[in-house]
């Protein structure tokens, strides 16, 4: 009589492949905003205009965004192992060129580089989480992933202020060659390799209309606020993603395996998860685009004290890391969603009273409860979307999760930009100055601290500290509405029902392979 074999257990080393994973997800998540602390000292160093300074931040963002949908397909059909480690070699060695720069334009093409390669690794590293852990596991897994994302943005400036205290320009670029090269190798001797076989060819005219129509929306918004919405430029490129994204839709739609599945869509958990992660991403850039400069400009802090002051976040991030995973199990995870946006929300709307007599104490109060709000939204929200995805679609659909959340990002520093620099200037005292001064001035409270120590005018200083922390607040205020209106948004519509993952039901023609083992057919598992 013939037995039929156990089915394999869980991959042994799977946590430790976890820790792999994290790191490479933390060593890209960091280096996003590890760069604004260092930017005064390389723009210096290089002699870079303000144009190119600019492009050094945005060329990462603008590639990031517009390769993240097509690299979610690449790595469902080549392998989301061999996709992930290619990834993180490109921007080890793209980072290895920025620390060796001697012109803008050679810095703006590695940073372009690194942003190709950050695109190759984020959608992988959480799409790798069902081939590697049991349904049951998964949501932690995913917990701990959403986490050291999310952590990379306080450690960025901590991290980038320390370099550059101790090191040269060129040190917040070294400090990710030997990072990548450990998570290259830990990937490669850790994680199993995934694919799905059934998985179609790139779609070459469906990438290019993704990439060039997430592109060009980036690129307008990010000019927006600069030139003006109006701008030839501006609006020929806002019109022309419009454009391309709106055929890219309507060509999905007839196709039976899209890169842009929007089919993933029609799951209530999938959908409002992935929005209320978008909303998290958009008013959370509300807080990072303001405090720094905050702390810098206004409180006098150094690049590593403003890293510092960012740390409450941390602690309330690390705590909602801890309690995400249990405060799902008995309450599911549209409570923990909405109760994460509504700390958000007050932590915005406390900051949004801030003064420009009060010292460091009452932001580092509210920024706790900012960090702990991230945490138990964000970290949530991403992993209820990712168990809903049949593991065959787990690359397109953390592909399209990460695109939304960049997309969200990139129209909350367009939205917040806008206001800042409006409040700003209106609140502004230059009636005093000459009309080159006061234009200069009105550019930044970075300029105009510039021209208060040339002039010496202390008075100027102090209006612009004031109009500057006016600015803060506006934008603190408009975020911390835009939370509390998510948190209605995702109480009402999300389903209260905790997500079972789509392994686990064994949905015909879509479960992916077992835990720890390399590609299996879909169909195989019908």
């Amino acid at each position: 009589m013939s037995t039929t074999p156990a089915p394999p257990g869980p991959n042994p080393r799977r946590w430790l492949a976890l820790v792999a994973v994290a790191l490479s997800v933390l060593v890209i998540s960091f280096d996003m905003t590890i760069l604004n602390v260092a930017l005064p000292t390389l723009a210096s160093q290089l002699q870079a205009t303000t144009g190119q300074q600019q492009w050094i931040v945005d060329s990462y963002t603008v590639v990031f965004a517009a390769v993240m949908l097509p690299a979610g397909l690449i790595g469902d059909r080549f392998g989301r192992r061999r996709t992930l480690t290619v990834g993180l070699a490109l921007f080890g060695l793209a980072s290895a060129v920025g620390m060796l720069a001697d012109s803008p334009g050679t810095l703006i093409a590695a940073r372009a580089a690194m942003g190709l390669a950050g695109a190759l690794v984020m959608p992988m590293s959480m799409a790798v989480i069902p081939g590697l852990f049991p349904a049951g596991e998964q949501r932690r897994a995913t917990a701990i992933l959403a986490a050291s994302l999310a952590a990379g943005a306080p450690l960025g400036p901590l991290i980038g202020g320390f370099l550059l205290q101790h090191f040269w320009w060129g040190a917040v670029f070294a400090v990710n060659v030997p990072l990548t090269a450990v998570g290259i190798t830990a990937c490669v001797l850790l994680l199993p390799e995934t694919r799905d076989p059934a998985a179609p060819r790139i779609d070459l005219p469906g990438t290019a209309l993704g990439a060039g129509g997430l592109a060009a929306l980036t690129f307008g918004i990010i000019e927006g606020p600069g030139r003006g919405w109006t701008d030839p430029l501006v609006a020929g490129t806002l019109g022309g993603s419009v454009v391309a994204l709106t055929v890219l839709v309507l060509r999905s739609r007839r196709q039976r395996d899209p890169m842009l599945d929007l089919r993933l869509l029609a799951d209530p958990t999938f959908r409002w998860s992935t929005v209320a992660a978008t909303l998290v991403s958009l008013v959370l850039f509300g807080a990072f685009f303001v405090l720094p400069l905050y702390f810098q400009s206004v409180l006098g802090a150094d690049a590593l004290g403003t890293g510092l002051r960012l740390m409450p976040m941390m602690l309330g991030l690390m705590v909602a890391a801890k309690l995400s995973d249990r405060l799902v199990a008995r309450t599911g995870p549209r409570v923990v969603i909405t109760l994460g946006l509504a700390l958000l929300a007050a932590a915005l709307l406390l900051g949004s009273r801030t003064d420009s007599s009060d010292g460091y104490g009452p932001a580092a109060v509210w920024l706790v409860l900012l960090g702990l709000g991230m945490g138990l939204s964000l970290i949530t929200a991403q992993a209820s979307a990712l168990l809903t995805l049949p593991p065959a679609k787990a690359g397109v659909g953390s592909g399209l999760i990460q695109t939304l959340r960049q997309v969200g990002g990139a129209i909350g520093v367009a939205v917040f930009g806008s206001l800042l620099a409006a409040a700003y200037r209106g609140a502004l005292d230059t009636a005093a100055l000459p009309a080159d001064s006061a234009h200069r001035a009105g550019q930044s409270v970075v300029a105009a601290d510039a021209v208060a120590s040339a002039t010496g005018n202390p008075a100027l200083t102090a209006s612009a500290h004031a109009a500057y922390v006016h600015g803060m607040t506006v934008v603190l205020l408009v975020s911390g509405v835009i939370a509390a209106l998510s948190a209605v948004l995702v109480a009402l519509r999300m389903p209260a029902a905790e997500p079972r993952p789509a392994g686990e039901r064994g949905e015909a023609g879509e479960a992916g392979p077992p835990s720890g083992s390399t590609a299996v057919p879909a169909a195989d598992h019908g």
